[in-house]
């Protein structure tokens, strides 16, 4: 499970249901690192679902088992790549969603998003 970068859990699990943290697009560097995702929004995008999606895995899920979203933007000028990116991750799978403007995320982030997946029996 990646470290989280404050004092919370990046992932729970409650009852049928497996929450994460709001993800940020950190990647593994050469030193042993991390850092963000270098190229904008479309990078950290594509690596904060990376991050969402190896926590799930943790738990047995997918992206496909993904029910709720919540994503923050620092532009939200930046709604349409948003969706470009999401739909290239997320394939014919539509988890709701809600996207917000921030004034400021985490570590400089310009995208951080949450996600909501459910444990089928």
């Amino acid at each position: 499970m990646a470290k989280a970068v404050g004092p919370y859990s990046p992932v729970i699990a409650a009852a049928s249901w497996v929450i994460t943290s709001g993800q940020i697009g950190l990647i593994d560097d050469a030193s042993g690192g991390r850092r963000l995702a270098e190229g904008g929004l479309e990078a950290e995008l594509r690596a904060a679902l990376a991050n969402a999606e190896s926590l799930l895995a943790d738990h047995g899920l997918s992206l496909d088992d993904v029910i709720k979203t919540t994503v923050f933007l620092t532009d939200l000028g930046e709604y349409s790549l948003l969706n470009e990116v999401w739909m290239d991750c997320f394939g014919e799978h539509r988890p709701t969603r809600s996207a917000v403007e921030v004034s400021a995320l985490p570590l400089g982030a310009c995208v951080e998003v949450e996600c909501w997946a459910l444990q089928r029996p």
